[in-house]
C-alpha cells in the first residue's frame, strides 16, 4: 500500500510538472487563446508576415437567438504582431484557404503594422454545418458569427479594430457594421455591392455605358462572333466540359450561350485589357481558348464549391442580370430571366424569393449614420452599379473610385491624392 501511494504521489507529481512545462513552453497568445471557452482547437501556422500564426476553430450557434438547434465549427486565423497595436477583421466572404499561405498579409494589416484576425465565412470550405440545413445561411447569421468572434477576441487585442473585406467580403462587411455599429472602429469594404434584387438591374445599363464606345463595340463584336461560330464551337466547347467533367442543369448550348452573355461582365470585372480580345478575323483555337480564358463555363455548373455564396445571392444578397438584346438572333435561349435559380441553385431552392429587408436596412442605416468607413471601388467594374457611390456629404463615410480601376481596386491601386488621403483618414481615426 505505501508503494501504491509513493507510486501515485510521483505519478502526480510528473503530471503538475509536465502541464506547468506544457503552459510555461506555450506562448502568451496560446495562452490567451486556450481560455477561450468557444476556440476547440488552435494549429500552429508558418508565417513571413507575423511572429505568430494560428488557425483556430470556433464553435458556433447554427442560429445565435437559439443555440439550442445546433452548431458549427468556424475556422478562425488569428495571425500576432502585438498586444498593443491594432487588428484588422477580415470578414471573408467564401473560404478562407488562400490566407493559411506563409505570404498572406491583408492590405491594411501591411499599411498599418496591426494584427490580422480572418474569419471564414458559414458554409464555405471547413466552416461548413453538417448536414447543410440552407435556412441558417443568412447574412444576419454571418454578422452574428463576427460579432462572437470579435467579443471573444477583444480581450486579447484591446486597441482599434478595423473590419474589412473584398466583393462578397465587403458586403460582410457592410452588413456587420449595420448589424453591430460599435464592434469596430473603422470599417473599409472593397468592391462591395449593394444589391435590391436577385436581377438588380442596374448593373446591365452600366455596362452599356462603361469606358469608351470603341472598347464596347470591341466587346460586343467578339461576342457576336462566339455565336456566329457555334456551329464549329460548340461541339469543341461540349468536349472540354465533358473531359473537366462539368455537369450542368441545362442543355450545352444553353451553357455556351450564357457564357458568351457573362463575357462583358467578367472582362470589366476583372480589368482585362481590351487589347487581349482577338480580332473577329481570328482562328477558331484562338476565339475558343480567350473565351474560356474570361469566362470559363465552369462558372455554371451544378453543386458549384460557391453554390453557398448563389443561395444567399438569391435570397437576400442580390446579383445580375443579363441584356441579351444585341444576341438575341443567336441565342438558343428566350430569356435570362431566373438564369441564378435555373442554374446555379440547389434543387430544393430554385423557387426561393428574394428578401429586399438587408439591403432596405444596409441603406438605412448608411443615410441615417455616419460612421468611419472607407469604401474602394474600381470605376469599371460592373458591381460599382450596385455600389455606394451615391453616399455623399457625410462627415466620416468616404468613397473612393479608382479610375478605370476593376474589381482589384484597393488603397494602393489608387491614385496617390486619393491613397495618400485614405491612409491619413485612417491614421487619424485610430488616434481618436
Amino acid at each position: 500500500m505505501k508503494n501504491l501511494r509513493t507510486c501515485y504521489a510521483a505519478i502526480l507529481l510528473f503530471a503538475l510538472l509536465f502541464t506547468s512545462a506544457s503552459l510555461s513552453a506555450q506562448t502568451e497568445l496560446q495562452q490567451k487563446l486556450s481560455k477561450i471557452s468557444a476556440i476547440t482547437e488552435t494549429k500552429p501556422l508558418e508565417s513571413t508576415e507575423f511572429s505568430e500564426k494560428y488557425v483556430t476553430y470556433f464553435t458556433q450557434p447554427l442560429d445565435h437567438r437559439h443555440p439550442e438547434k445546433g452548431s458549427f465549427s468556424q475556422r478562425v486565423i488569428v495571425s500576432h504582431v502585438g498586444f498593443d497595436r491594432p487588428t484588422v477583421l477580415v470578414t471573408e466572404g467564401y473560404g478562407a484557404a488562400y490566407a493559411l499561405t506563409p505570404k498572406y498579409r491583408e492590405e491594411l494589416s501591411k499599411l498599418l503594422n496591426a494584427n490580422m484576425i480572418f474569419v471564414e465565412y458559414r458554409y464555405f470550405l471547413e466552416s461548413t454545418p453538417q448536414p447543410k440545413d440552407w435556412q441558417y445561411l443568412t447574412a444576419e447569421s454571418s454578422a452574428d458569427d463576427l460579432h462572437a468572434v470579435t467579443t471573444a477576441l477583444k480581450g486579447i487585442y484591446p486597441g482599434k479594430w478595423i473590419a474589412t473585406g473584398i466583393s462578397k467580403g465587403g458586403q460582410t462587411c457592410m452588413l456587420y457594421r449595420t448589424f453591430y455599429p460599435d464592434d469596430v472602429d473603422i470599417s473599409v469594404p472593397y468592391v462591395a455591392p449593394l444589391c435590391y434584387a436577385a436581377e438588380d438591374g442596374r448593373h446591365e445599363p452600366f455596362l452599356r455605358k462603361v469606358s469608351t464606345a470603341e472598347n464596347r463595340k470591341k466587346i460586343e463584336d467578339f461576342q457576336l462572333e462566339v455565336l456566329k461560330r457555334k456551329a464549329t464551337l460548340l461541339p469543341r466547347f461540349e468536349k472540354y466540359c465533358e473531359e473537366k467533367g462539368l455537369k450542368f442543369r441545362a442543355p450545352i448550348e444553353e451553357i455556351y450561350d450564357y457564357s458568351v452573355l457573362e463575357y462583358s461582365f467578367a472582362l470589366w470585372q476583372w480589368g482585362t485589357p481590351i487589347s487581349k480580345i482577338p480580332a473577329v478575323t481570328a482562328s477558331d483555337d484562338e476565339i475558343f481558348a480567350h473565351l474560356l480564358d474570361i469566362s470559363n463555363p465552369d462558372y455554371f455548373i451544378a453543386d458549384s464549391p460557391t453554390a453557398s455564396f448563389f443561395v444567399q445571392a438569391a435570397r437576400e444578397l442580390g446579383y445580375y442580370g443579363y441584356d441579351i438584346k444585341p444576341f438575341k438572333k443567336y441565342l438558343s435561349i428566350k430569356s435570362s430571366k431566373d438564369y441564378l435559380h435555373r442554374l446555379m441553385l440547389p434543387d430544393e431552392l430554385k423557387d426561393m424569393p428574394f428578401d429586399k429587408t438587408l439591403g432596405r436596412k444596409i441603406t438605412k442605416f448608411l443615410k441615417e449614420n455616419d460612421p468611419k468607413m472607407i469604401f474602394i471601388y474600381g470605376q469599371n467594374d460592373p458591381w460599382t452599379a450596385a455600389g455606394v457611390t451615391w453616399l455623399k456629404g457625410k462627415k466620416n463615410i468616404h468613397v473612393f473610385v479608382e479610375p478605370d480601376g476593376s474589381h482589384r481596386a484597393r488603397i494602393n491601386t489608387l491614385p496617390e491624392a486619393q491613397k495618400q488621403e485614405a491612409i491619413s483618414l485612417i491614421n487619424k481615426w485610430l488616434q481618436e
